[in-house]
């Protein structure tokens, strides 16, 4: 176990075993509805991750095999076809043994104090580690996933302060992500507003940073829920990650890549 981490950091990719990768394929069928190619590549991926990234453990949790190939797996989804210099900058992964609680203090208009302690799954810190909890990792399903919701809030901050809107490419402009983006939020945020039970978490209806954090996540684990409901943000979302998570809800079920190795 030991020899295995250290080799994660050791700064050059280091193999994934097949058992493993195979065993943490089988439990996020939205990585196991991978075609075998894009398998392949995300496996490189995150080899190339776990070299380059550094992971620590709080509050007395024990720091696995599990722990980083399951993190490093969900974390290069969204970078698939965008590479691992989307996630530069910065290096540290902090895993918690669950929720943990994080000390607050702002100033109001009124020149007022305020202090209190924030309980989170998850934060991304610009330029610092991110920051996650083993629990919600393991959590990851149907439109929630903690690790692709925190790494989006990473992509977001590739081109300065987190605003909603990551470095765009591929011929998007910022007048059409703008448009887009605020169209789909001003929608949700009245349909939250009104009490409908929406598929989407409301969380999205914070702002436009956790929108599109929100949508990440439901973009690769329930991308029929964004075609249907907000089909401008999935064709967008699509373009961004070059990606179409919606064609592999058809795929019949296969085998891992690594299960027969």
């Amino acid at each position: 176990m030991r020899s295995l981490l250290d080799r994660f950091r050791s700064k050059k990719p280091a193999h994934i075993p097949d058992q493993l990768w195979a065993m943490t394929v089988v439990s996020l069928p939205f990585i196991d509805a991978l075609a075998v190619d894009d398998e392949r590549q995300l496996k490189t991926l995150a080899e190339g991750f776990l070299a380059e990234k550094e992971f620590s453990t709080a509050h007395g949790l024990e720091l696995t095999d599990e722990i980083c190939v399951s993190i490093a797996a969900q974390a290069c989804l969204p970078i698939l076809k965008l590479g691992l210099g989307a996630y530069r900058d910065w290096v540290g992964i902090v895993v918690y043994p669950d929720e943990f609680v994080v000390p607050r203090r702002f100033e109001d208009e009124s020149g007022i104090v305020h202090e209190f302690d924030d309980t989170l799954s998850g934060e991304a810190w610009e330029g610092g580690p991110l920051i996650i909890s083993w629990h919600d990792v393991q959590m990851a399903g149907d439109g929630y996933n903690v690790v692709i919701h925190e790494f989006a809030h990473k992509l977001d901050m590739l081109n300065g302060e987190a605003d909603g809107m990551p470095a765009l490419h591929s011929g998007i402009t910022e007048t059409e992500w703008q448009a887009k983006f605020d169209d789909a939020f001003n929608d949700f945020c009245q349909r939250v507003d009104s009490g409908e039970d929406t598929h989407i978490d409301p969380y999205a209806s914070t702002d436009p940073v956790e929108f599109f954090a929100v949508f990440t996540e439901c973009f690769f684990e329930t991308p029929d829920v964004i075609a249907d409901e907000y089909p401008a943000i999935y064709g967008l979302l699509c373009r961004y990650y070059l990606q179409d998570p919606l064609t592999r809800l058809t795929k019949a079920p296969r085998a891992s890549i690594t299960a027969a190795s």
